[in-house]
């Protein structure tokens, strides 16, 4: 009988999962190592070798860890579910004109429940990643917070886990950096792992060549989307884009028009097959709206609460104001955030606290003398 119980814990192939199974190897739990085949690449008409989570050498290299410590090891093939759902959301938000996040819905809707499956039908009471964030038990709920290595901190991609996926979930490298967990994995004699270079792409996109792989993926793509107008912000016409799906909130590179200064996207119309173009001023918001909820730190939101709002993962967070209205959180930011964009999650933080989080559904401008929500956008 093991020390502490027995643990499902998933492994990558990298550095971090693979230092987190020896850490609770290390400290007696019985350790049960899985890992995920998400994706065959080749099958999405690429050329690139795949490469990352997917490929035979990342599982390879997971099982040679478990080998060596002595504890078993398992493939699961998540393809079809992981298709269905996660690259299906994928190429239909891009169709829907917004920007999708599959990592974080990955991690919300498949991976968490898949991984508790086969953790009950293995007699495995708690599950592990190498997430670098932190689950601590407060008030009767289940609290993400940031991890200590702060360029590495990865609690905005878990806000979408459930109170009861949490409650199982062991997070060991939260209270460890980068540097360390490198060095942790040098005395212990795994230098491939060291020496192993990051992906930091989408698994299903290798070659980061979205574009590339929505037209492979969505028959007749090209000729649904062909001729549409890039235009200014009041409507006049600018040139011809390509098809609004291959645009995204922010892009300055790649548009293939030269305007006499720097230009971005500021909004997507996929009713007119409309890319707006403006400067980098109109890139700014002063609120949103954020639907899907779910809530980590409390069960609902007081009548406003202040937090530290990210909209993308990189995003330092900006303070803002929250308001619950029904479904949805109105969120007014204190100062002007620019680049929001349609489809990604914003995450509210409560110091290093995840309150929340959910899925940018519209922003807004608001008029300064009348108060009025102006440039509405979807």
């Amino acid at each position: 009988m093991s020390k502490h119980g027995r643990i499902l814990v998933a492994m990558s192939g990298g550095i971090d999962s693979s230092v987190a199974a020896v850490m609770l190897h290390e400290q007696g739990y019985e350790v049960v190592g899985m890992t995920m085949k998400t994706w065959d690449y080749a099958s999405s008409g690429g050329t690139k070798k795949e490469t990352g989570c997917c490929s035979l050498d990342s599982i390879n290299d997971a099982r040679n860890i478990a080998v060596e410590l002595g504890f078993p090891h398992y493939i699961l093939d998540i393809r079809e579910e992981f298709g269905d759902y996660v690259i299906n959301h994928f190429t239909g938000e891009y169709l829907e004109g917004r920007t999708p996040n599959p990592c974080v819905m990955c991690n919300t809707h498949i991976k968490w429940d898949a991984l508790l499956r086969r953790a009950d039908k293995l007699d495995c009471e708690f599950i592990a990643t190498g997430h670098y964030a932190n689950i601590r038990e407060e008030n009767s709920r289940f609290v993400i917070s940031k991890g200590v290595d702060t360029w590495k901190d990865q609690s905005y991609v878990l806000w979408g886990v459930s109170q009861e996926s949490l409650s199982r979930t062991k997070l060991p490298l939260g209270h460890l950096t980068k540097n360390t967990i490198r060095e942790m994995a040098k005395e212990r004699g795994f230098m491939d792992l060291v020496n192993k270079s990051e992906s930091y792409e989408i698994c299903f996109v290798p070659d980061n060549d979205y574009r590339g792989f929505l037209k492979r993926r969505v028959e007749g793509l090209e000729d649904q989307v062909r001729g549409g107008n890039f235009v200014d912000t009041t409507g006049k016409v600018l040139g011809k884009h390509e098809g609004y799906p291959f645009y995204t909130i922010g892009q300055r590179k790649g548009l293939g028009i030269a305007l006499g200064y720097p230009a971005f996207v500021t909004e997507i119309r996929k009713e007119t097959n409309e890319v707006v173009l403006g400067r980098d001023k109109d890139l700014e918001r002063d609120g949103m709206w954020v639907g899907q909820l779910n809530l980590s730190k409390y069960t609902s939101i007081p009548d406003t609460l202040e937090t530290i709002t990210k909209v993308r993962y990189k995003d330092q967070g900006t303070p803002a104001k929250i308001i619950q209205e029904g479904e949805k959180i109105r969120v007014d930011f204190h100062q002007p955030v620019s680049g929001i964009a349609p489809g990604q999650a914003a995450v509210f933080y409560e110091g290093e606290d995840v309150v929340g989080g959910g899925w940018i559904t519209k922003s807004f401008k608001q008029d300064a003398t009348s108060g009025i929500y102006a440039a509405v956008m979807q």
